[in-house]
């Protein structure tokens, strides 16, 4: 990807050296012609191609982080001081009924 960019930044750079030097081309035109076919466009194109990169990398760093308090929310004991026990008889019967 960096090749394409360095070698449209060479195309754009001759299409500037070329508006400067030539007899009818101004330094405010090869500087115009930089930027508006050079510079901005690629900006443009840069930002667009890193973007699958980008959000592999958040959701990488959304995963390690959810991994990393999962981690730690099963190293902490249970805070409700009860037994983690599944329900058990405890004898007692309902109401209107005899054992």
């Amino acid at each position: 990807m960096y090749l394409v960019v360095i070698a449209w930044m060479y195309v754009v750079l001759m299409m500037a050296v070329a508006e400067a030097t030539s007899a009818n081309g101004t330094v405010l035109g090869a500087i115009v012609t930089f930027f508006l076919y050079g510079l901005m466009p690629l900006a443009l194109v840069v930002y667009l191609m890193g973007t699958p990169q980008r959000r592999r990398r958040i959701k990488a760093r959304e995963a390690e982080e959810h991994a990393a308090a999962m981690r730690q929310a099963s190293a902490q004991p249970d805070a409700s001081r009860h037994a983690a026990t599944a329900a058990e008889d405890t004898g007692v019967t309902p109401v209107g009924k005899e054992t």
